[in-house]
């Protein structure tokens, strides 16, 4: 946290090398994060650049008393992502996108269970288990208590494990 406390002040007096660092570490993560939530890999990369427009324009809201840098870089990402669902139509889906040679997980046996979880469940399990959030972490990003994210990642676990006994 030491760490997150001198890169967020070298960022929020401007240091454009700090920020570069911040999103160097943290882009590509992000991105397939929001790939997970929207289903869209362009609406993602918009999220990831919006999502860091915000911290470079408005560096003050971080409090590194409360969780990670990463948390509170994942946190405004994950309400994007939120602002975005909302913009949509009911009758607009996300755009799919067709497999190429290199499959990806989300186009695998396991993918497609994964994907018929609700957003929030596969919001929650991606931070976790692909991205390795600690329960802390996954708090602060979600703003809710530690018991709540333990009882919300149970929850999240046994639907994907219904689903999966469930594929035929």
């Amino acid at each position: 946290m030491a760490d997150d406390r001198e890169i967020w002040k070298k960022i929020s007096h401007g240091d454009a090398k700090a920020f570069d660092a911040l999103y160097r570490e943290n882009a590509s993560r992000l991105q397939a994060f929001l790939r997970q939530i929207v289903g869209n890999l362009q609406a993602a990369e918009d999220i990831v650049q919006d999502t860091f427009t915000q911290i470079w324009n408005r560096p003050t809201g971080y409090d590194p008393e409360r969780g990670a840098l990463r948390a509170y870089v994942f946190g405004i990402a994950r309400n994007r992502a939120a602002e975005w669902w909302r913009k949509q139509k009911p009758s607009e889906s996300p755009i799919e996108e067709t497999p190429g040679p290199n499959r990806t997980v989300l186009h695998s046996i396991v993918g497609d269970a994964f994907s018929r979880l609700p957003e929030d469940q596969r919001a929650l399990l991606w931070l976790r288990e692909v991205e390795g959030q600690s329960y802390v972490e996954l708090a602060a990003i979600l703003a809710i208590p530690v018991g709540t994210v333990r009882s919300r990642l149970f929850a999240a676990r046994e639907a994907l494990r219904k689903v999966w006994h469930s594929a035929p």
